[in-house]
């Protein structure tokens, strides 16, 4: 049987491989995207989910009948809208019914059928800003 700390080197190299990592060039280029240092977490879209399985997520949390996300800011004219990129409306429209439903204490509300999964990586770009559970406030 191996010894302790050998055991655990082979459980962590296969999470450590696969764990979401900010690239020094994305961040030398100003991408405006990172590694959160403070433990915060966003849900977002998966690159590999299908643009039906997003569009009809996406209706789903924005509805007031579904989710009850505030979806104004990936609407015409906010300050997330980017009509060809259904991948980051689907990860706002997910961020913000996440951040509703309790956050990282409610991982399971960050799924929508698989097409999602959490991240520490901030998706926030330019002037659209994905807030994470520390700086989400609640509206009276």
């Amino acid at each position: 049987m191996p010894a302790p700390s050998s055991l655990l080197l082979l459980l962590l190299v296969p999470i450590l491989l696969l764990a979401p990592r900010a690239s020094a060039a994305g961040a030398a280029a100003g991408s405006g995207v990172g590694v959160s240092g403070g433990g915060q977490l966003w849900c977002v879209a998966k690159n590999n989910a299908e643009d039906g399985a997003l569009q009809s997520a996406i209706d789903w949390a924005c509805s007031v009948d579904g989710g009850r996300a505030d979806c104004a800011a990936i609407q015409q004219g906010g300050a997330c809208y980017d009509p060809p990129d259904l991948q980051r409306h689907a990860s706002y429209a997910f961020n913000d019914y996440f951040l509703r439903s309790g956050g990282a204490a409610s991982p399971a509300a960050c799924d929508f059928s698989g097409a999602a999964a959490l991240t520490a990586l901030n998706p926030s770009r330019g002037s659209c800003a994905f807030p994470s559970r520390k700086e989400k406030k609640e509206k009276n």
